[in-house]
């Protein structure tokens, strides 16, 4: 018996033709839609009483470095603690399918709009569908979809293309579009760290979206606009790293940052919790930040030293007054890059906000959550291209 949220379930009884799966942060949305495909590539039955014996099955997101950082390293975990991966399914890694008994589940990016507008599907995953566009990505992937199509995101933006034109149109219209909306309460695989981080959220706009998954608009987000990247520039000005560290609860977060063409270039290397010296010093070695000076939080002197000792070079960053406030306004002062693979930091990003007064106004004050891997990224900035040594920088 697979071991499934309600929210596999509830996809897996569903009959609509369009499945859309509307949800808060860590409710497993894409985790349960991964598991249903994955039982339909050994099994060949989708959802109760729909057999689909061969073809193909598509899952698609904006990027590919985005695709292969969440739902394939998903499906692939599934198939892997199942014991199937290899074993049973043919993994093609170039073309990026998994085989098994004339089934096949494909995961391609909408960058590559020859696949978009290719070969027809009998199932189609859409993963953060609302990082698509209606009319070129989502609409030619509808018309070549021969039965059933699923769709995950968080419901930050009330004028996305998934309201207006399945939600509120195509559902009364066609009647073929059923709405699951899950929340961190539907998935009972949730550490405990997990459901505290969650529940811990206080402001009324971050709530209504990443706790109820109801659609909202998230006002005053420190760094709205961000883009996003499919890899790091070859060559960069003032290379170097921003570490925060975390342990049980709080994640470490380590990036390799740089500066190309005037904007700021962001890498994640690490963005998780139970970390400890010798996983950061792996992560610095392995990447291109093993000859170059990582800027940490200065508050661990300690950590600092030992890494150091472990052949790596870490500096604290210099602190003082007001460090947050002016760290993110040098950061502010340069365009943001960030590549796909970031998910810890472009999660934040879209949670990361100045604290609202009881009356809605916004104040000059960032609230203390979603703020670590921003945490990082500042410390780099401000000890690479602010004030120099003296800069107060961090608090």
């Amino acid at each position: 018996m697979i071991q499934a949220s309600n929210v596999f379930w509830r996809n897996y009884t569903s009959k609509k033709r369009i499945v859309i799966n509307r949800g808060g942060t860590r409710a497993g949305k894409t985790y349960s839609l991964c598991q249903l495909l994955a039982r339909w590539l050994l099994t060949g039955e989708l959802r109760q009483g729909e057999i689909i014996s061969s073809g193909v099955c598509s899952v698609v997101r904006k990027t590919l470095p985005s695709l292969k950082a969440t739902a394939q390293k998903d499906f692939e975990e599934i198939l892997t603690n199942w014991g199937v991966l290899h074993s049973k399914v043919r993994h093609r890694v170039v073309d990026r399918e998994y085989i098994f008994d004339g089934r096949v589940v494909e995961f391609f990016s909408v960058d590559d709009q020859q696949k978009v507008r290719g070969r027809k599907r009998k199932i189609l995953f859409c993963n953060e569908a609302n990082e698509l566009n209606f009319d070129t990505d989502f609409f030619q992937l509808l018309i070549r979809t021969e039965n059933t199509i699923f769709i995950d995101f968080n419901p930050s933006d009330p004028y996305t293309w998934i309201k207006t034109e399945l939600e509120d149109k195509r559902a009364h219209t066609m009647q073929d579009v059923q709405t699951i909306i899950s929340t961190y309460l539907d998935n009972p695989f949730l550490p405990k760290s997990l459901i505290k981080e969650v529940e811990s959220i206080s402001d009324p706009d971050l709530r209504k979206v990443y706790v109820h998954g109801q659609y909202g608009i998230i006002k005053g987000l420190i760094f709205p606009k961000v883009t996003i990247v499919p890899e790091m520039p070859e060559i960069l000005k003032r290379p170097g790293g921003g570490l925060d560290f975390g342990y049980t609860n709080d994640p470490t977060a380590l990036y390799h940052c740089g500066f190309y063409r005037g904007g700021l270039y962001i890498d994640e290397r690490m963005y998780s919790v139970g970390m400890e010296d010798d996983d950061i010093v792996e992560s610095i070695k392995s990447s291109k930040l093993r000859n170059l000076i990582t800027y940490a939080d200065s508050q661990e002197p300690k950590t600092i030293n030992a890494l150091n000792r472990m052949n790596v070079t870490v500096k604290g960053a210099v602190k003082g007054k007001d460090s947050i406030k002016y760290g993110i306004k040098v950061v502010k002062k340069y365009p943001i890059f960030i590549t796909a693979t970031s998910q810890g930091l472009l999660k934040e990003q879209k949670l990361y906000k100045w604290l609202v007064n009881p009356d809605g106004r916004a104040t000059n004050k960032p609230i203390n959550k979603f703020n670590h891997g921003w945490d990082a990224v500042r410390y780099y900035t401000v000890m690479t291209v602010g004030q120099g040594r003296n800069v107060q920088a961090f608090g």
